[in-house]
């Protein structure tokens, strides 16, 4: 009997690299979101808000899921609003499959703000020391990821059901429209410069410059989720997940330059964040879709500079641990360039950018 999976959040970066995934290895899958994805051959689509319990239960009616994936979050304006809006979401998503009585597995993904903090308080304070342990015990600050981790694990001991918490690092990979997108934000400065001759000038901070860092594939986070609800071992445990190299964005930024066809520039005199140099190039995006035949000509649409800034901005070095993963046997690794190089050739191939 085929393993059946609900993919919550399937339109985004996460859920459709786990949805192909999963139906790849020969898996039924439903994929969840408000306007799911309607490109995955084999994926039966539900349509569903998480905010609205009595229009989520008509639309699960009738699934038996056996594992059930969470990729998704809603962004708000302050933590206390994060916390109670994706709370709210992933309760009344488990109350909902929890009806069924199918559920054997729930996989979260979150991510390394379970040690670096909210936005809110980003990086600051007494955080714990690189790189980063499982083990390492949640900050003294409200953060919507335990809350989303502790109505995981209220809803395991109602309904008797496994889990499993994984945290990326900064995510790569294919979803146009995502809030967290950083491989289709550079694409598109890339490209901005290319067609302007504006210098590519690294947006962010000196450490992040200089100081190691590691990123992570979709598509290996994917094998990540599978691997974990399959594996006895990997039993109601957290998880970090990153490709398995470490990087200076020094070297990076040279990496990505030259697959555009341009020259870096140098590190600058100030931190130039990307908002501030996207501020106003929404109508050349424009012009550039027009000229080249794009399929999103909203700029808004293909980057996402703030999440980019935060990540590229950080004030510390953030290397991630993946011990914990290695010694139960997961030991997938992807090298971080190529993933870039990857994503800017898909991204072409869709005509996102030319």
């Amino acid at each position: 009997m085929a393993e059946s999976a609900l993919v919550v959040g399937v339109s985004g970066i996460v859920g459709n690299a786990l949805a192909r995934h999963l139906v790849g290895q020969g898996w039924e899958v439903a994929g969840l979101a408000r306007r799911p994805s309607a490109d995955i051959p084999g994926l039966r689509p539900v349509a569903a808000d998480l905010l609205e319990p009595a229009g989520l239960g008509k639309a699960l009616d009738g699934l038996r899921p056996s594992h059930v994936f969470i990729t998704t979050w809603m962004r708000q304006p302050t933590e206390a609003e994060n916390i109670r809006v994706n709370a709210a979401m992933v309760r009344n998503l488990l109350e909902a499959t929890g009806r069924a009585g199918s559920v054997r597995h729930v996989g979260l993904v979150t991510g390394l703000k379970h040690y670096l903090g909210p936005f809110e308080a980003y990086g600051k304070g007494s955080l714990p020391a690189t790189p980063f342990r499982e083990e390492q015990p949640r900050l003294d600050i409200e953060n919507f990821y335990y809350a989303q981790e502790d109505e995981v694990f209220a809803a395991a001991r109602r309904d008797g059901f496994g889990w499993s918490v994984h945290r990326p690092h900064t995510i790569i990979g294919h979803a146009v429209g995502n809030a967290m997108n950083m491989g289709t934000t550079l694409a598109a400065y890339a490209t901005l410069c290319r067609e302007t001759g504006w210098p590519f000038v690294f947006p962010g901070s000196a450490m992040q410059w200089n100081g190691l860092t590691d990123m992570t594939d979709a598509r290996l986070l994917a094998r990540h989720l599978t691997w974990a609800a399959t594996t006895p071992a990997a039993r109601d445990l957290a998880f970090n997940v990153v490709n398995g190299d470490v990087f200076r964005w020094s070297w990076m930024w040279g990496r990505i330059a030259g697959w555009f066809g341009l020259e870096p520039a140098p590190f600058p005199a100030e931190v130039t964040p990307l908002e501030g140099q996207l501020a106003d190039a929404g109508p050349i995006w424009a012009e550039i879709a027009r000229r080249h035949g794009l399929v999103e000509p909203d700029l808004g649409r293909v980057a996402s500079a703030w999440h980019t800034d935060a990540d590229l901005g950080r004030p510390i070095e953030v290397v991630t641990d993946m011990g914990r993963s290695r010694k139960l046997g997961f030991l997938d690794y992807q090298a971080t360039d190529e993933s870039f190089f990857e994503l800017f050739a898909r991204l072409r191939e869709a005509r996102v950018i030319p």
